[in-house]
């Protein structure tokens, strides 16, 4: 079974970098057919998709967060990351990772949260 955890720091400060980690296991990041995708979930908001990488690599991002997001991965240890610049408190939300299939959206697999605040 396919299973994703989110990892990194759960306190970042205003107009500083938040990085996180995704691992997989259970499937490789780059086989076929295949989207790994970051979202977000504010306090009292509905879910927010920033973006993904496809199993080419090539990355996509919402375009109200694309100016301050990249998302990039390391085959090797089947990991891919977000990087978001310059937060603000209205960054602060649960952050997940997921699988989603080409062209479906079913995103069938997430991992489990990972609360991030940012605050001075």
């Amino acid at each position: 079974q396919v299973q994703l955890q989110e990892s990194g720091p759960g306190l970042v400060k205003p107009s500083q970098t938040l990085s996180l980690t995704c691992t997989v296991s259970g499937g490789s990041i780059t086989a076929n057919n295949f989207h790994w995708s970051w979202a977000r979930q504010p306090p009292g908001k509905g879910l927010e998709w920033i973006g993904y990488i496809a199993y080419s690599g090539s990355a996509y991002y919402s375009p109200s967060l694309q100016s301050r997001t990249s998302i990039s991965r390391d085959t090797s240890k089947n990991q891919f990351t977000l990087q978001l610049t310059s937060v603000t408190p209205e960054d602060t939300a649960v952050y997940f990772c997921a699988r989603d299939s080409t062209g479906l959206g079913d995103f069938r697999y997430w991992g489990q949260g990972t609360q991030v605040t940012v605050s001075a």
